[in-house]
């Protein structure tokens, strides 16, 4: 009599967790913001080497702020979340100076038009 009892705790506990995980999977997508499962404030304190050049539209932007850019204008949502983040704005980041960056980087492939906020890509 024991066994059955036995098998059938381990039988309910493996369909339980198979449910549970299922709706771990496909109920949490709807939480991740536009970058996807990365923190927006983290991904804010990458762009650092940007922060002089998003802040004035005549300073000068790094090599290393250009590099940063052009990975992150792979995502354009993620971009626009990141450059209206809290952190963003603590740093002074002004994003109608922030999305000249890219134009400014001479990066070809770019979001030329595609709004940030009130801004649009340029």
């Amino acid at each position: 009599m024991e066994t059955p009892v036995k098998y059938m705790c381990i039988l309910v506990f493996v369909v339980s967790m198979t449910i549970a995980g299922f709706n771990g999977v496909y109920g949490t997508s709807n939480y991740y913001g536009p970058c996807g499962k990365h923190d927006i404030e983290k991904e804010a304190q990458k762009l650092a080497p940007c922060t002089y050049a998003a802040k004035y539209f005549r300073a000068p932007v790094s090599e290393r702020c250009c590099t940063i850019m052009e990975k992150k204008l792979s995502n354009p949502s993620c971009l626009c979340a990141i450059l209206q983040s809290r952190t963003a704005y603590n740093a002074g980041v002004r994003p109608e100076v922030a999305v000249t960056i890219p134009k400014r980087c001479n990066i070809a492939v770019r979001p030329v038009g595609h709004k940030c906020g009130a801004f649009p890509f340029v």
